[in-house]
């Protein structure tokens, strides 16, 4: 083999976990070699990062407690995820926060914002103030990808786009020992060797129809958009070609934000497309939402994905939220956390989300009207239902007291005056996080638990770390676990 096609790490998937495994490789002194199937990765890498006890949360006077925090993990997964990485992921993303401060954000006029607000009142919101916003120091958005990349190629890595990870290269003891990849537009097939490892970094498999059906088939039916049209889950595919055990059930983080138009059928609507069509971020906020037969289901003051879950259990896989013009001036009393605030660090503050509904209103998603009657007929929901619904929700708020389903007190607002409003929704999948098992070294493991010698796996390619649902009051989770095993990977395989 040329000596060019030789490496010490060869890492597949360029972006948080992967960009972060390339650096701490590249700083133990491996000669490493970054590759990603798409033509670029810079805007893939997220705005949240979860940590405990950072430099940048000390100098808030923010230390979130470990303990209880792992405790809260556990009981949310009902103990269907590896205790060790939780621990693991606790004992080392604090590193992880100050290496990106330190190496990537301050360099470049960024720093890491801490929020200081996790309010809740009821157990199904218990919050945890881990949230570090990726910031300027003026208040806006640090889009710091290209910096860290940047970081990447300073430490000497070689990183090639458009190259595919098609299989891995065992030899006769199993030990893994390089890659076969694919030029995105030739098609060629080129082997690289890696001496010391090769990592897995390359995302979920949101973007492959024929694994969502499979691995999680009501994930398909509850979600009628997917982010991630990046994420083919070629790389869980590879590791489970080697020998390499898989998360036996479903994880995802989904988001309570996708409009679609009156009449569709969730069942036949998987749209996969990064530029978010249908996104509307009101979904997020704890507003009056009912099933399609026009009646109320639940406590819509939930985590997001949890609407989804209950969602799903409702006649056709959607939901329809209710508003009126008034309420659009009240946003600030929901006290919405995360990337759902109003403001930054959310994405909207009251008129960017007015906005958000007119464009939705000249699309044909969201519906306006001057009476329930009128919004009933143009959300195809049955009127007398609805009128009733809203009758006995405006009675709830007006007693202070939600008697049906326990929501809180400052999170009731009535629906009494017009014009009146509403949507249609489906969940908006982020991203799959179940993958391929490691243990606590990020080593690949198969079935009975034993390494797969020089494979690595780290982000959403990785499992063992959540199950089911995505707890969202511990914000910045996915990012943290994605970088934090990154860079744990990149250190394990430069010192094999």
């Amino acid at each position: 083999m040329e000596m060019e096609n030789i490496y010490d790490v060869i890492i597949a998937g360029a972006s948080n976990s992967g960009a972060m495994a390339a650096c701490a490789a590249a700083e133990k002194g491996a000669k490493v070699l970054l590759i990603d199937k798409s033509d670029s990765s810079q805007y893939l890498f997220r705005s949240f990062f979860a940590a405990l006890d950072s430099n940048a949360q000390r100098r808030a006077g923010i230390k979130v407690d470990k303990s209880k925090l792992i405790n809260f993990l556990t009981l949310f997964y009902q103990d269907n995820v590896d205790e060790r990485l939780l621990w693991t992921w606790a004992n080392h993303a604090d590193e992880t926060a100050n290496w990106l401060e330190d190496n990537i954000l301050k360099p470049n006029g960024g720093i890491l914002r801490p929020q200081e607000d996790a309010h809740y009142e009821t157990i199904v919101n218990t919050a945890f103030n881990t949230e570090l916003a990726i910031a300027t120091p003026e208040g806006g958005w640090a889009h710091y990808g290209e910096w860290i990349l940047d970081k990447v190629k300073e430490l000497g890595v070689t990183l090639k786009y458009n190259t595919k990870l098609e299989e891995l290269v065992t030899d006769n003891s199993g030990t893994v020992t390089g890659v076969i990849t694919s030029d995105r537009a030739s098609g060629e097939k080129t082997e690289y060797q890696a001496t010391k490892g090769v990592i897995i970094c390359t995302g979920g498999y949101g973007a492959n129809t024929e694994l969502m059906k499979k691995w999680d088939p009501l994930g398909y039916k509850k979600n009628v958009y997917s982010d991630s049209p990046r994420d083919d889950g070629s790389g869980i595919l590879a590791g489970l070609k080697v020998g390499a055990a898989r998360d036996e059930e479903p994880a995802e983080i989904i988001f309570d934000r996708g409009a679609v138009p009156v009449g569709t059928n969730a069942e036949e609507h998987y749209v996969i497309d990064f530029k978010g069509p249908g996104y509307f971020w009101l979904g997020a906020y704890p507003l009056l939402k009912v099933n399609l037969n026009g009646e109320r289901f639940g406590n819509e003051s939930v985590p997001y994905q949890f609407d989804i879950n209950a969602m799903s259990k409702q006649p056709g896989y959607l939901e329809a939220q209710i508003w009126s013009a008034e309420t659009m001036d009240h946003l600030a009393q929901f006290d919405t956390q995360g990337c759902a605030r109003l403001g930054f660090p959310g994405i909207y503050d009251t008129e960017g989300n007015k906005e958000e509904i007119q464009r939705r209103i000249d699309d044909g998603m969201v519906q306006k009207a001057d009476t329930i009657e009128e919004l009933a007929e143009k959300l195809n929901l049955p009127q007398d239902n609805l009128v009733k619904t809203i009758a006995r929700y405006n009675e709830l708020c007006q007693q202070g007291e939600d008697t049906d389903f326990g929501k809180e007190k400052f999170r009731l607002f009535p629906v009494e005056h017009g014009p009146y409003y509403g949507v249609l929704m489906g969940g908006r999948l982020l991203a799959t996080l179940d993958g391929l098992r490691i243990n606590p070294q990020m080593e690949v493991i198969d079935k009975m638990g034993k390494p797969i010698p020089h494979l690595y796996a780290a982000g959403n390619a990785s499992g063992g770390f959540f199950w089911g649902s995505y707890p969202d009051r511990v914000p910045g989770l996915t990012c943290s676990h994605a970088q934090t095993f990154g860079r744990l990977a990149g250190q394990a395989a430069a010192e094999n």
